[in-house]
């Protein structure tokens, strides 16, 4: 018999590759995304109390009932603005519920740190908001997508005590926050990293094992903080549009000619922004350089970030073009769509 459950976790499904599925039992790799709905998902966790023959709506854990919404059902290489506004909508509804402890959202790798970002920014909450994967669909023959769902409720269940508040990644065991969490690897099952940040923690046998608080206000101050209003969100069509540009050996400034040209020609979704992921140290050839500073006197925000994976740029806050304070390009780009939608430049 199950203790009385009080509070509530909610589980969003999202797809990837956690809800994958392949033809060939054990194809870890040949498989299609997003074929598993949520409830399903975690009916197949015998450690769930009440989750069996594929339903999930009784179930437990920890004390806090589990209740699943299936917001979308996408490969997350397809994620894109309407997902996260309506998933940011969900998010907040939920939160604001007293009997919910926490939110966990099943999520594909390829994009799961953009998400991650875009929620910490958007959301003003002290419960944990947790995202995780799996890196092997669902039929594998030792998926991973169970160990992570559970690991991810550990987080999602946990007292303020252990400090995991806002918005966090769950994989392999780790905990990393939403604004350092990075894929690195394409195939292992431990896919992300930190950086030079370090991870948050870990999680061992459903307890948290936590290693440094998650100080996200720091972290984002010299871009914004938590900065748009849900109704406003709510009301847009779609964020301004900033485009990444690689910088690397031989770069020219011909993709950066081609946006501005097109830009002459649009009559919506004109481009406002570009992070440059430059090489290093926020280095810059010189044709790509000249065709930035066109593309800034024309009224286009531009910022620097580093295709490095790791380390934020040193001594560039007083140089030509933004600063994406530590940010990586994918992340730098988010916070720049956010930025200039609040009429900033």
């Amino acid at each position: 018999m199950n203790s009385v459950v009080n509070k509530k976790i909610v589980i969003l499904g999202t797809g990837g590759t956690i809800a994958g599925k392949s033809a060939v039992a054990g194809d870890n790799v040949g498989y299609v995304a997003s074929q598993i709905g949520v409830e399903q998902l975690l009916g197949a966790i015998p450690a769930l109390a009440g989750a069996k023959d594929g339903v999930s709506s009784k179930a437990s854990y920890g004390g806090c009932e589990l209740v699943c919404e299936q917001v979308s059902q996408i490969d997350s290489k397809d994620m894109n603005f309407e997902v996260w506004q309506c998933l940011l909508a969900r998010c907040q509804h939920w939160l604001a519920q007293p009997d919910v402890q926490g939110i966990v959202i099943t999520h594909g790798t390829d994009t799961l740190e953009e998400t991650a970002f875009f929620l910490q920014c958007c959301l003003d909450t002290a419960k944990p908001v947790v995202l995780t994967c799996a890196m092997r669909p669902a039929t594998a023959i030792a998926p991973d997508g169970p160990q992570n769902l559970l690991d991810a409720l550990a987080v999602a269940s946990s007292d303020d005590q252990n400090g995991i508040r806002g918005v966090v990644a769950v994989c392999a065991g780790v905990i990393h926050s939403a604004v350092d969490v990075q894929k690195v690897h394409n195939y292992r099952l431990d896919a992300f990293s930190s950086g030079d940040a370090g991870v948050l923690g870990y999680v061992k046998e459903g307890k948290l094992d936590i290693c440094r608080k998650y100080e996200v206000n720091s972290r984002l101050a010299g871009v914004f903080i938590a900065s748009i209003a849900i109704k406003s969100i709510a009301k847009m069509t779609s964020l301004p549009r900033v485009e990444i540009v690689l910088n690397h050996s031989g770069a020219t400034g011909a993709i950066v000619e081609a946006l501005l040209a097109q830009r002459k020609t649009a009559t919506s979704n004109q481009l406002a922004g570009i992070v440059i992921a430059a090489t290093g140290n926020g280095t810059i050839s010189k044709e790509l350089e000249i065709a930035l500073q066109k593309a800034e006197a024309s009224g286009i925000t531009v910022w620097r970030s580093t295709r490095c994976a790791f380390g934020a740029l040193v001594g560039k806050a007083d140089v030509q073009f933004g600063d994406s304070h530590g940010l990586s390009p994918v992340k730098a780009r988010i916070a720049l769509m956010l930025h200039l939608a609040q009429g900033a430049t």
